[in-house]
């Protein structure tokens, strides 16, 4: 039965779902669903889509992640930044606006959702520490900023062709300058300050939908779409039809590398946001491969019902928090308010300006982009603040995949080389002690002659091992003639390859040619076992200590028990 119930959650909180909890589920998921509906339109029209597709997209996905979710107050559907790179994907293989783009799109969500359930089931969720803080605030800048300014269209009311890459937009919004027209541009910088000044009176007021009360009004009564204010017209009314996506349109070889980049993405972004909630709340716990598997079942089954990619989206979530929300219920709530909203009032939806929607989208992306983390990481690490600047202005000029690729790939290629060049210390002893230190980093510790103690802080591997064996004969050589030990201190490895014992093995051939015995201290479990499994413990029997002042103890002539007898009794 547990295990039933850590695969479908709802089993745990829904028996024992206490009445107090109801009010504060109810109010954030009124709130939520308010918050969606202006949102959900505004979203698919980032991904190219009619706005319908964004309500669509607020209802299924929302009730199959509060039945499979394990976090209680995350509210899945469109988001902004996964609405762009659906845009980014699907326009190389359709038209915008027509029937086979569409298609695409939410086929595109069936084969994400795939990929997350394969995740999920592999238990893959370790994939997110694939994206470093640096490399996701680089993405999310430069997305905020594409997204933002591919709304410039609909906010000065001129035909500004979209792109991923920054420097065209603003070169085709130049040149369309002279084109703007000044009454859709009022409204949708009204639209813009009316968000903005409900969100700093109480982050709980609906200011997206009171824009969209106010512009849509405003046309309504002037007629201000008959002056040339591009208006969303007709939303088809009703709920979203079952229909199996259009396996027929091909083309998988684009589609299935697109899904699985936006699937880590969006999962990321979820993962992320559930467990900021999650330390705030503190009363339950954020599983990342239960999270995939739930969001993969949202993707899927969202598909079946017209929904194009959805995930986890940081504003609505943290509304749904502050609103009181208790448990997924308040999601449930908020996809059953959306589908009254399309069964009842699509109609009131008729003159809603674009240039609200645009409002609603740049007031929400413009606080993805985190000036001050970028100032603390100039401070802190020049190298990050190389990696979130590499990826930033990749993704600005060549769009959003090549941009969280290539900050993927410099993550890996910075670990390598700090894994090839590790830090090394050459150790002393702490007077009157048996603890040992860095002799760069303390004064006054105990040196001998003969002997040298050094550190080397990294797992051993084919990556580092040649530079590891050059720094400690590099570092005997300086020692002298007088040189008889090199007592290696393994406390901090963790791990050994067998192409670092190989090394090992000639480090020590090398040192006995000197006529210098490496004699090893502090080894861990896992790295006895590497040598064991390589044939090298009984090389190295009668070297092997259990910590370094014993191995000092041991080379200076006095007595002391050796680790190899320890090891065999102990698993330690």
């Amino acid at each position: 039965m547990n295990r039933i119930k850590s695969l479908i959650p709802i089993l745990s909180w829904l028996p024992s779902y206490k009445r107090n909890h109801l009010n504060g589920d109810v109010f954030a998921g009124v709130t939520v669903g308010i918050m969606l509906i202006p949102q959900g339109m505004a979203y698919a029209l980032i991904a190219g889509l009619p706005p319908v597709y964004g309500l669509y997209a607020s209802i299924v996905p929302q009730i199959i992640y509060a039945i499979l979710g394990t976090s209680r107050q995350l509210s899945v559907a469109p988001v902004a930044m996964d609405s762009l790179l659906v845009a980014s994907g699907v326009s190389v293989l359709a038209t915008e606006g027509t029937d086979a783009y569409i298609s695409f799109a939410i086929l595109l969500a069936f084969f994400m959702g795939v990929s997350q359930f394969l995740l999920g089931t592999l238990r893959l969720g370790f994939i997110t520490n694939l994206l470093s803080k640096p490399v996701i605030s680089g993405f999310t800048s430069a997305a905020a900023l594409i997204i933002g300014l591919n709304q410039l269209k609909y906010l000065v009311g001129t035909d500004i062709e979209k792109s991923n890459r920054i420097y065209e937009v603003l070169v085709n919004a130049f040149n369309k300058i002279d084109e703007t027209h000044l009454t859709t541009l009022i409204i949708g910088i009204v639209g813009i300050i009316l968000i903005k000044v409900a969100k700093r009176i109480n982050k709980k007021i609906p200011g997206a939908l009171i824009a969209v009360a106010f512009g849509t009004i405003l046309v309504y009564v002037m007629g201000l779409d008959k002056n040339g204010v591009s208006i969303v017209r007709e939303i088809p009314e009703g709920l979203p039809p079952f229909s199996l996506p259009d396996f027929s349109l091909g083309q998988f070889g684009e589609l299935i590398p697109l899904a699985l980049t936006i699937s880590v993405v969006a999962f990321m972004e979820a993962f992320s946001v559930a467990k900021a909630i999650e330390a705030k709340k503190g009363d339950h716990k954020v599983i990342p491969n239960q999270e995939l598997l739930a969001l993969g079942a949202s993707n899927i089954v969202g598909s079946l019902f017209q929904s194009y990619p959805v995930t986890g989206g940081f504003s609505r979530s943290a509304v749904n928090y502050q609103a009181g929300a208790n448990t997924p219920l308040s999601s449930i709530i908020s996809a059953v308010l959306v589908a009254l909203t399309l069964i009842f009032l699509t109609p009131a939806f008729y003159y809603l300006p674009h240039a609200i929607l645009a409002s609603v989208i740049m007031v929400a992306v413009a606080g993805l982009i985190d000036i001050k983390y970028v100032i603390e990481l100039w401070k802190v690490s020049k190298v990050e603040f190389a990696l979130l600047m590499v990826t930033f202005l990749v993704t600005i000029n060549f769009s959003m995949v090549p941009g969280i690729v290539s900050g993927i790939v410099f993550s890996i290629l910075i670990l390598m080389f700090r894994t090839a060049n590790p830090h090394v210390a050459v150790l002393g002893r702490v007077k009157n002690s048996i603890e040992f230190r860095n002799l760069n980093r303390f004064d006054q510790l105990t040196q001998w002659k003969n002997l040298l103690i050094i550190r080397i802080d990294t797992p051993y591997s084919f990556i580092n091992i040649q530079t590891i064996r050059e720094r400690i004969l590099r570092e005997s050589e300086k020692k002298g003639k007088e040189l008889t030990h090199v007592i290696l201190d393994a406390s901090s490895v963790n791990y050994i390859d067998a192409t670092a014992v190989q090394g090992i093995k000639e480090l020590i051939k090398d040192l006995k040619d000197r006529e210098v015995q490496l004699v090893f201290a502090s080894v861990i479990g896992p790295v006895r076992d590497g040598f064991k499994k390589n044939g090298i413990m009984e090389e190295i029997e009668g070297n092997i200590y259990l910590n370094t002042h014993q191995a000092v103890k041991a080379v200076l002539g006095e007595d002391v028990y050796l680790h190899s007898d320890f090891a065999v009794q102990s698993n330690l």
